[in-house]
């Protein structure tokens, strides 16, 4: 089914950088969607960015600050590697530009909540790119959770492993912030704080380095909420495809699988167990990159200034940092040698 035409010119979008996702995920999902068009895509291979641009029928740039200085560009998208996102989110704030930004947002609280606040004194829009968030199953499960389908919460556990990456993968760099913390291990860690509330406070985290790697390849932690309830995480970059949560109530359970990054066609499945029973809610597949990519155009069209989930955003960044420095394992990245 066609989508509805939009009532208003499309946000003009430049994309700062020819990454995977950028390429595979979130051009397809900003020439697709009604209400944005792909201006502009920068690269610092001029030749890479001009291949990149005529796939999707837009203008290629050799540089991001060139990107940045184009009167045809309202919002920038920011696919660069996550020590990258800080200094060039600044920039594009500074030109005047709303910011989709890959997550992690910043690799460190303090530039976290310095962009926070410069986005909200330019009166622009500033959204960090956690997708899963706005997949109607996890509003779902906060229905039934607050419902009192499995009685009063006790924990929850979430785990996020992909297999090992590539040896020249860029998540391997601990210069551009690379390691399974600020990858992989943000989605538990965001998924607990939607859950069980904020601020979480860090029990105990151990971060694994692999030996072939220069960061952490592993990692788990245990997270308490203000109301006593615990969370377990684990997540990693060389183990076998998982991607799941539970939560545990005084009267029964919920599970999720295929949390975190289902494919749009995926049909996802609730599991409530209570009072000795076992059911499934199976929902409508549901794109979140698209309802992403629709939220972030809607914001800025709202005239939204700042982040629409600023404390969030901001809590997520402190988690992330304590669980690090629980680990007793320190950054290499900008702004923590």
């Amino acid at each position: 089914m066609a989508e509805p035409a939009a009532s208003h010119p499309p946000l003009r979008i430049g994309v700062l950088g020819c990454a995977d996702i950028a390429r595979r995920r979130l051009l397809p999902a900003f020439a697709g969607a009604p209400d944005t068009e792909v201006a502009a895509v920068a690269g610092r291979d001029g030749r890479r960015a001009a291949a990149v641009a005529r796939r999707f029928g837009c203008v290629p740039v050799e540089g991001y600050a060139e990107l940045l200085a184009m009167d045809s560009v309202d919002a920038v998208y920011v696919p660069l590697p996550a020590a990258l996102h800080a200094p060039w989110t600044e920039a594009a704030l500074l030109a005047g530009k709303h910011v989709l930004a890959e997550k992690p947002l910043t690799t460190d609280p303090a530039a976290t909540r310095r962009l926070l606040s410069l986005a909200r004194a330019r009166g622009l829009v500033l959204m960090e790119n956690v997708m899963f968030l706005h997949h109607p199953q996890h509003a779902r499960v906060r229905e039934l959770l607050d419902d009192g389908a499995i009685g009063e919460l006790r924990s929850f556990s979430a785990q996020f492993g992909v297999p090992r990456l590539p040896a020249g993968d860029i998540r391997h760099a601990p210069e551009l912030g690379g390691g399974a913390l600020l990858d992989i291990g943000i989605y538990p860690a965001r998924a607990a704080a939607y859950f069980l509330g904020s601020p979480l406070s860090v029990a105990g985290a151990v971060l694994e380095r692999g030996s072939y790697a220069a960061v952490e390849t592993s990692g788990t932690a245990l997270l308490r909420s203000g109301r006593g309830v615990s969370a377990q995480l684990a997540f990693g970059m060389d183990h076998g495809y998982r991607s799941s949560y539970e939560l545990w109530g005084s009267a029964g359970r919920i599970t999720v699988e295929r949390a975190f990054t289902p494919p749009p066609d995926h049909r996802p499945v609730i599991r409530l167990e209570r009072g000795g029973r076992a059911e499934e809610i199976v929902l409508e597949p549901a794109d979140q990159v698209s309802r992403t990519v629709r939220a972030f155009a809607a914001a800025c069209r709202a005239g939204l200034a700042g982040a629409p989930d600023a404390r969030a955003c901001l809590e997520q960044a402190e988690l992330l940092d304590g669980i690090r420095r629980l680990s007793h394992t320190p950054y290499a990245a900008e702004g923590h040698r």
